[in-house]
């Protein structure tokens, strides 16, 4: 971890700046989409930095850059969503999720944290059901249980009773963790009720969760090496 860190630091910077300036969202602009897709910009150089070659022959890491392209994208849709655009940023950030989840990987399985992602994903489109309406009521389901399948197999991989133990796995797993706060924060915030201070809860929750997702896909290669060698 004390290497990666000064590789962040751009990614904290561009996020200082982005809560310094607080553009105001009700007047959209490119320069707007700059100051927020910043910190995702430098996630990316962040794992370019590991090398093309790393990138090209981890798919868990070339996933995980791919998911931070879309993200950025999403985050741009985003700027304009009271002018129509909030559901192409729904998709994007629907296909960051289905990335995530194939970085994270299918082993091992662990029902358990299947079934407990399942019940908190159905409890959360539960509660949001009576808001919603029109294409909303379908695309929030399917949304949520994207992000719930993605939340589960960041969950799985955490194995922290054995000696498959890895640091970027639990990043992973708290990045999920946070990417659920920040997206439920919008969800409430955008069709139920004023969620107070949540344009920060959100951004915050979010810029956390994306450096901690990239953080995980950094040892991608010694992690691979120590489950050979188990």
């Amino acid at each position: 971890v004390k290497s990666e860190g000064p590789k962040l630091v751009p990614f904290f910077k561009a996020t200082c700046v982005y809560f310094v300036l607080w553009l105001p969202t009700s007047s959209p602009s490119w320069f707007s989409v700059l100051i927020k897709c910043l910190p995702i910009f430098h996630l990316w150089v962040f794992l370019l930095a590991h090398g093309i070659n790393f990138l090209v022959s981890h798919r868990s890491a070339s996933c995980i850059l791919a998911g931070l392209i879309f993200s950025a994208v999403g985050d741009a849709f985003l700027i304009w969503q009271e002018q129509g655009y909030f559901i192409h940023g729904l998709l994007m950030f629907a296909i960051t999720h289905i990335l995530y989840s194939s970085a994270f990987g299918m082993k091992p399985l662990d029902l358990k944290a299947g079934l407990l992602m399942g019940v908190v994903s159905s409890s959360c489109y539960a509660f949001l059901y009576s808001y919603l309406s029109g294409p909303f009521t379908y695309l929030v389901a399917v949304y949520i249980g994207l992000i719930g399948f993605m939340g589960w197999r960041a969950v799985a991989g955490v194995q922290l009773c054995n000696d498959l133990w890895m640091w970027t796995r639990l990043s992973a797993c708290v990045g999920a963790m946070l990417f659920m706060v920040s997206d439920l924060t919008i969800a409430l915030n955008k069709f139920c009720f004023p969620v107070p201070y949540s344009r920060f809860i959100i951004m915050a929750t979010y810029y956390a969760a994306q450096m901690l997702i990239a953080l995980s896909a950094v040892e991608t290669r010694e992690e691979e090496d120590f489950r050979k060698r188990s």
